[in-house]
């Protein structure tokens, strides 16, 4: 089994070199055009030349850790520097609006309470009425049967 290791490592490089410089966006190429990358992957691929060339010369570098981007900063604008949120205009703007719609929010339920309680004094009104309708016609005309109690 441990006779078909390197030959599985360099199968395995030799895939993921050419994968990743398929999925390589053409502008991050460097050295060579992308298709020539390409060639030079899988013609020297079983020797480890092609797929070590790609990543050592081929490849995009990546930002180092902490921040930046992984292209030259004409190719898409300047790049940005990291800001604190409560320096941040942009965050600082987004809890105002916030703000601003749970106070709309807050206003909307103090319409519902009010609404809510000339609901419930309507209900007391009916109430009243139909109470007194009810002694007013057990009193008189009888058309009531007797209550049980």
């Amino acid at each position: 089994m441990l006779r078909y290791l390197p030959f599985l490592l360099i199968l395995a490089l030799w895939i993921y070199a050419f994968i990743d410089c398929l999925n390589t966006p053409e502008n991050q190429v460097r050295g060579l055009p992308k298709i020539a990358w390409v060639f030079i992957i899988l013609l020297f691929g079983e020797v480890l030349i092609g797929p070590v060339a790609w990543l050592v010369a081929g490849r995009p570098r990546h930002a180092p850790a902490g921040g930046g981007a992984p292209w030259p900063r004409g190719a898409r604008g300047p790049a940005r520097k990291w800001v604190a949120p409560d320096d941040n205009p942009e965050f600082l703007r987004s809890l105002k609006d916030e703000n601003k719609k749970d106070e709309g929010r807050k206003d909307d339920g103090r319409k519902d309470e009010a609404l809510l309680k000339d609901w419930e004094a309507d209900l007391r009104r009916r109430e009243e009425e139909l109470r007194r309708k009810d002694k007013g016609s057990s009193d008189g005309e009888g058309n009531t049967p007797p209550s049980k109690g």
